[in-house]
């Protein structure tokens, strides 16, 4: 089935949520435009990952926030993914969430692994995985540093996970991830990842862009710069059955 997806690459709008909801009407209406079902935002799209007001800004599962994400969808006609800051009572998460092309919340997921004292010191980590239906295909969403962690492909992968979206906020020097690690995993779990990163300075962040669509046989759909981007690809691009792994069927666990 016909599929593509899109990537927004784009500048962190730190506390101007107006601005932030602006840039992801114009990426959905032109990913839209280009046939894609869904856009991928970065982590913390909303407030913004370097925010100093986080936990200030920080709203509930279907606030404000996602009543204008849902609106943008249904104006458009194609989905999104991005990241935002929830609050669940006086806990704070690293959430993402995923709307369809009707503006339907069809995903939601707190980031399991997080990074660094800052992150430690400001949100609860998540304790489950979210796997839902789209267009098609078994999808996840991971959040940045989760995407580095093997053994979280691997249960995705053992569930039927095609497909894993992405929100990331990767600073420099760490483009290793987009070049390295993700289609590692890509080839290695069998997956088609899709790594959504900022561009540009946000505070003393400089991110590192390389914004990235991965094929299970780590074919590079896409990849961006350091430079705010809007890619597309076609999922129904058909891997190569040499390239393909078998280490999920194969693997002998020794003591």
């Amino acid at each position: 089935m016909p599929f593509s997806i899109a990537l927004w690459q784009g500048i962190a709008r730190t506390d101007d949520v107006a601005t932030a909801l602006a840039d992801l009407r114009a990426g959905v209406t032109a990913a839209a435009a280009m046939g894609a079902r869904f856009l991928v935002a970065p982590e913390l799209f909303l407030p913004g990952y370097n925010s100093a007001r986080i936990t200030e800004l920080a709203q509930p599962r279907g606030g404000d926030w996602h009543q204008a994400l849902a609106a943008l969808c249904r104006a458009a006609g194609c989905g999104l993914v991005l990241g935002y800051a929830e609050r669940a009572g006086d806990t704070v998460y690293n959430s993402a969430v995923a709307f369809d092309a009707a503006g339907q919340e069809v995903a939601h997921y707190r980031k399991t692994q997080l990074f660094g004292p800052r992150e430690k010191a400001i949100f609860a980590p998540g304790d489950s995985l979210c796997i839902f239906e789209a267009e098609g295909r078994r999808a996840a969403i991971l959040i940045c540093y989760d995407v580095e962690f093997a053994p979280l492909l691997r249960e995705l992968a053992l569930q039927g996970v095609q497909l894993l979206l992405v929100p990331t906020a990767n600073p420099e020097p760490n483009i290793h991830v987009s070049r390295l690690v993700v289609p590692a995993h890509a080839i290695n779990h069998g997956l088609t990842i899709c790594y959504a990163n900022y561009a540009g300075r946000e505070g003393d962040l400089a991110y590192c862009g390389g914004s990235t669509i991965v094929a299970p046989d780590g074919a590079i759909l896409a990849f961006s710069g350091p430079a705010p981007a809007l890619l597309i690809a076609d999922l129904s691009y058909q891997p190569d059955p040499a390239l393909l792994q078998t280490q999920l069927a194969d693997y002998r666990r020794v003591r």
